[in-house]
């Protein structure tokens, strides 16, 4: 007897921008699809793939191609913890010095909830109010962010960390 699994039909992978940040926000990808993933992340310039699910693949292919892979896993359907929020944000101002015109992925299982919570946690460090980024965010990943993360997102209070003081529109990822 052979049981066959289900194919997840999975939402295709979306690219954010605002202003000056781009992201990638996709599903996770399998050791098996690790060869087409690499070819998506390389269409956008994509240097750093923040992974907040459990690892399901192996990262040495994306280490090899010069990616860098960050775990920061969180439960399925709930807010990010505020160190994964910090180190985010470090991320954040880091990568934009260093790579200004790079893409950052960031991945769940789905793509529906936990990445999308943490793009949108960017939107508002740059100045844009969490109406505004849900709505951004749900136009491209239709169905992202479940009733809690909107929630967390209605009390998140932005320190303006991405703000820039010359709201520039050049292409790159993070304001700096």
């Amino acid at each position: 007897m052979r049981i066959r699994m289900a194919k997840m039909n999975r939402p295709a992978p979306v690219e954010v921008v605002h202003k000056n940040m781009r992201f990638l926000i996709t599903h996770n990808p399998t050791n098996g699809s690790m060869t087409k993933f690499i070819e998506i992340l390389r269409q956008y310039d994509t240097d750093t793939v923040v992974r907040v699910c459990k690892s399901t693949y192996d990262t040495e292919p994306l280490v090899e191609q010069g990616i860098e892979v960050l775990d920061w896993e969180f439960q399925d359907g709930a807010a990010p913890p505020k160190m994964v929020v910090e180190n985010w944000l470090k991320l954040l101002k880091v990568h934009c010095k260093e790579h200004p015109h790079n893409c950052i992925a960031v991945h769940c299982v789905a793509g529906l909830g936990r990445a999308p919570v943490l793009v949108a946690v960017a939107l508002m460090e740059s100045g844009m109010k969490y109406e505004d980024a849900v709505e951004f965010i749900r136009q491209k990943r239709r169905g992202a962010i479940n009733r809690n993360q909107l929630q967390y997102l209605e009390k998140y209070r932005p320190k303006y960390c991405l703000k820039s003081e010359k709201n520039s529109l050049t292409s790159g990822c993070c304001i700096q």
